[in-house]
């Protein structure tokens, strides 16, 4: 089974072994026993300039920039994959209070900073 970085399975709730992951600050029905305090995951992905070059066709002819996405999504799944292992490393069971900022760097803006910053809890 593959796991979303999201968190567990359809389950609804986690069983051993599996990270909740939520953007709320709380999981209903599980108070937190304990706080181990903010974890944070980043990813940084360079442009690549042929897919710029494309991008940029496709915003002129209209259509979605599917490259884009996809480079979106997997820094997104590897920021809140790392923040998921850090918080593991503290010992916690869920991070609450997810956060995703998205900057763009570099003087060109040919860089893109995904983070995932968000509270690992015990429940």
């Amino acid at each position: 089974m593959v796991q979303s970085p999201w968190g567990s399975g359809s389950s609804g709730g986690a069983t051993s072994g599996e990270m909740i992951v939520t953007t709320t600050n709380a999981v209903e029905g599980r108070p937190a026993q304990q706080y181990h305090g903010i974890v944070t995951g980043e990813v940084i992905v360079g442009a690549n300039m042929f897919r710029d070059l494309f991008a940029g066709i496709r915003d002129i002819v209209g259509g979605r920039a599917g490259a884009y996405e996809d480079v979106l999504q997997r820094a997104r799944e590897q920021a809140l994959g790392e923040m998921r292992m850090r918080a593991a490393e503290l010992g916690a069971n869920a991070v609450i209070g997810v956060d995703l900022d998205y900057e763009v760097l570099g003087s060109n803006g040919s860089m893109l900073m995904v983070s995932a910053t968000g509270t690992a809890v015990t429940i």
